[in-house]
C-alpha cells in the first residue's frame, strides 16, 4: 500500500513530494466531490437536509474533517465530514439509503478512471520525449488515481460509520442489521488497529491493485 512513510523509507523523494501534492489535490478536490455526490444523491432521492446545511457544494471547507485529511496525506486513505442524511425523508429509505452511500465511492472510482487515463497519456508522452516535467505530472496523476481507489476501497468496508455499512443496511434484513450496528462504537477502533498492525493491509492492497489494473486497462490499450 502506498503511503508517505513507505515512500520516504524507500528513498523516493520525488514520489513522496508528488504523493503529498496528490493527497492535497484529493483533500481539496476529490473528497469534496465524494461528499457532494452523497448530498446530490440524497437531494435527488427526496432528502434536502444536506442541501439546507450547505453541503451541496464543491467548497472543500464545508467537507473537510481534520483527522481524515491527515490520514489521506499520510496514508493515502481517510474520510471527510459525513453528509447528514434524514433517511425518513428518502423516497424508499432502505434502498435509497444504500444508493446515497454508494454515490461517494462511485465518484472516487470515476475520478480514478479519469486520472488513470491522464496518467497513461502523460506517461506515454514522457517515454517519447523524456521531459522531467512530464514525469512529475505522470507521477501526480498516478497517485491521484491510486488515492481515489484507496478511498473507494476504504469507504466500502462494511464498518460503521463508513459508506459500506450503509450499503449493507440496504442488503441485510433490518433486525440483523440493527444487531450488527450494536457494535458500531468498537468497529472503527478495530479497523484502525488492524491497519496500523498491517493485518488489514494485504487484503486492501490486493483490492486496490486489482482496481488499479482495471482502471489502467483501457488507457493502456489506447496508448499502448
Amino acid at each position: 500500500m502506498f503511503s508517505l512513510i513507505s515512500l520516504i523509507r524507500s528513498g523516493d523523494t520525488l514520489g513522496a513530494i508528488v504523493f503529498i501534492l496528490s493527497g492535497c489535490f484529493v483533500v481539496f478536490v476529490c473528497s469534496p466531490v465524494h461528499e457532494l455526490s452523497h448530498a446530490f444523491a440524497a437531494y435527488k432521492l427526496g432528502d434536502d437536509t444536506a442541501k439546507r446545511e450547505g453541503r451541496l457544494t464543491f467548497n472543500p471547507l464545508k467537507h473537510i474533517d481534520p483527522i481524515g485529511m491527515i490520514m489521506i496525506l499520510l496514508f493515502g486513505f481517510g474520510y471527510a465530514k459525513p453528509v447528514p442524511v434524514n433517511f425518513s425523508r428518502l423516497n424508499n429509505p432502505k434502498r435509497d439509503g444504500a444508493l446515497v452511500a454508494l454515490a461517494g465511492p462511485a465518484s472516487n472510482i470515476v475520478m480514478s478512471f479519469i486520472f488513470g487515463f491522464l496518467y497513461t497519456a502523460v506517461n506515454k508522452a514522457y517515454t517519447v520525449s523524456s521531459v522531467t516535467a512530464l514525469e512529475i505530472l505522470a507521477y501526480f496523476f498516478y497517485f491521484a488515481a491510486y488515492i481515489n481507489i484507496a478511498l473507494a476501497v476504504f469507504n466500502l468496508l462494511p464498518i460503521p460509520p463508513l459508506d459500506g455499512s450503509k450499503i449493507l443496511a440496504g442488503i441485510l434484513p433490518d433486525k440483523l442489521y440493527w444487531k450488527y450496528m450494536q457494535y458500531e462504537r468498537y468497529a472503527m477502533i478495530v479497523v484502525l488497529v488492524l491497519l496500523f498492525t498491517n493485518i488489514l493491509n494485504r487484503p486492501l492492497l490486493f483490492l486496490e491493485s486489482l482496481l488499479m489494473r482495471l482502471v489502467l486497462f483501457v488507457p493502456n490499450l489506447i496508448f499502448g
